[in-house]
């Protein structure tokens, strides 16, 4: 039986459906196959990937090693990320530790005593910015000489490259993009070297290919294939439903989930069972089990929208302010904040953006066809017809309960027409 899974990411008798992504994943994964996981925030990516690993390890044919790299802030943070997660890999994390003998020296027999943020900072002591690509070199040799083939998952990777392609206002210099193009092409010649020995699954909360192709970056991609992670069906999220309700014991009649799922549009599995879940919590409050369409509306309205449920839908906006910068979010949120408003953005607003916010753009700053591609690629906004609409529902209402009341729409405020 499914049971909650909060915010944070869930595996094992947490983790519900997506049978088909795993079994393509897992596919991929024994032929070698260095994989891209593309997908929309809160889609599931980590919960899906830590559930592979899961699976692979207990398989006994794998050794498994997953890297966060949210906190990293350039190469040799990243590489010391990855030696100490090879931990748990205990011919490998000999060689590692072999390899940083003069650093380790030190702390002799209790480095294995050390709290694993200690086994970082120790091994980050060892490295710096000249010898960073060797360090990892030795890392990635380490576990290609594992006694099994390793899986190397990384989660947050496009997070790292933009802290290394852009200044403070979100400008790509020439330095930020020497030392993005340096990380990758280490990344890439180790993928390549030890290909099948060491298998990498990227992913990240913000889209790798973007960042890449403003930066003129690209050809870094190309040993991933991409692995778009789409949203549940209906029919999915209407089942996850059930099932948790059935665990909880609510009575959750099959028009009241339908209308659930269609408040939401676009089934993000974060977003139905934070649904669920405060659906619960107001059935509680209520003294009662059963639910109805009233309830869900209100807690919809209320709660999904309310202050109280802005803090999991604020992390959009954050992740556009991280990836775009001072220089391209504005653009971000005029474009949005438009969509909402109106319900689309049609063909004549969008010709006329490029001219409006061409005075304003800096070198380097990401155009307003960037800005687009952006929206579009990370699962913001979808194409219809010849303009574009959010894609999730229940990000639109948001949105719009947080922008709409006081927006003018940026042209008009240039020509002083107001509304």
């Amino acid at each position: 039986m499914i049971r909650k899974g909060g915010s944070n990411w869930v595996d094992g008798d947490r983790f519900f459906d997506r049978v088909v992504e795993l079994d393509a994943l897992e596919e991929r994964v024994r032929e070698g196959t260095h994989t891209l996981l593309t997908a929309q925030r809160r889609m599931g990516k980590t919960s899906l990937v830590r559930e592979l690993l899961r699976r692979l390890a207990e398989s006994g044919e794998f050794d498994t090693v997953f890297v966060d790299l949210e906190a990293a802030m350039d190469p040799a943070d990243a590489v010391a990320e990855i030696g100490v997660q090879a931990r748990p890999l205990g011919g490998a994390w000999d060689r590692i530790k072999g390899s940083f003998a003069n650093v380790l020296r030190e702390a002799g027999d209790r480095f294995e005593e050390l709290a694993v943020a200690d086994m970082r900072v120790r091994l980050r002591a060892g490295i710096d910015a000249g010898n960073w690509p060797q360090r990892g070199d030795a890392i990635f040799s380490a576990l290609a000489s594992d006694d099994k083939p390793v899986v190397l998952a990384v989660d947050e990777l496009p997070i790292l490259v933009s802290r290394l392609l852009k200044d403070g206002t979100g400008i790509v210099t020439t330095q930020g993009r020497q030392s993005a193009d340096e990380f990758l092409s280490w990344l890439r010649r180790n993928g390549q070297t030890h290909r099948r020995q060491v298998t990498m699954l990227l992913s990240g909360s913000v889209g790798l290919e973007p960042l890449l192709e403003q930066a003129g970056l690209s050809a870094h991609a190309n040993i991933y294939s991409a692995y778009d992670l789409r949203p549940w069906s209906e029919d999915t999220a209407a089942a996850c439903l059930a099932e948790l309700a059935g665990t909880y014991g609510i009575g959750l009649p099959p028009e009241v989930g339908e209308d659930m799922c269609r408040r939401l549009r676009c089934c993000i599995p974060h977003h139905v069972q934070m649904f669920f879940d405060k659906l619960h919590e107001h059935l509680r409050h209520e003294g009662r089990r059963n639910a109805t369409t009233d309830d869900g509306e209100r807690v919809y309205l209320h709660e999904m929208l309310s202050v109280r449920g802005q803090a999991d839908l604020q992390h959009y906006e954050g992740r556009l302010q991280t990836v775009l910068g001072k220089s391209g979010y504005p653009v971000a949120l005029e474009i949005l904040s438009a969509t909402a408003v109106e319900g689309r953005l049609e063909r004549d607003t969008l010709e006329l953006y490029p001219v409006h916010f061409a005075a304003q753009e800096e070198v380097g700053a990401p155009s307003v066809e960037g800005v687009l591609h952006v929206l579009e690629h990370d699962g913001y906004l979808e194409r219809e017809g010849g303009g574009y609409r959010f894609v999730s529902g229940l990000l639109e209402d948001w949105w719009r309960g947080r922008y709409g009341a006081n927006f003018e729409p940026a042209i008009e405020r240039e020509r002083g027409m107001g509304r």
